[in-house]
């Protein structure tokens, strides 16, 4: 691992995440993969739509530019959820 960068920080019912800002720290590191995480404030590991979209969005970015997009990761108190291990990915 390189390193942690935070990219967004939202409200307490959605964020906006840049896919240029995402990918502009990959690339300024040579990162030949990248894993992303967020919490959700509900503490819910359930993904929702917008994770689903946001998810496919970043990984179809991630093949332009030859960084894989390895997993994405739902943080919360008690555990996470990861989609590369649901199978979503």
């Amino acid at each position: 691992m390189i390193g942690i960068k935070e990219i967004s920080s939202g409200g307490s019912v959605s964020t906006v995440v840049d896919p240029k800002l995402v990918f502009a720290v990959a690339l300024k590191t040579f990162c030949n993969g990248i894993i992303l995480a967020h919490n959700h404030p509900s503490q819910q590991l359930s993904r929702s739509e917008a994770d689903l979209t946001l998810i496919k969005k970043l990984t179809e970015a991630g093949k332009l530019l030859g960084i894989q997009v390895l997993d994405h990761l739902i943080l919360g108190k008690y555990g996470y959820y990861s989609f590369q291990n649901e199978g979503v990915m």
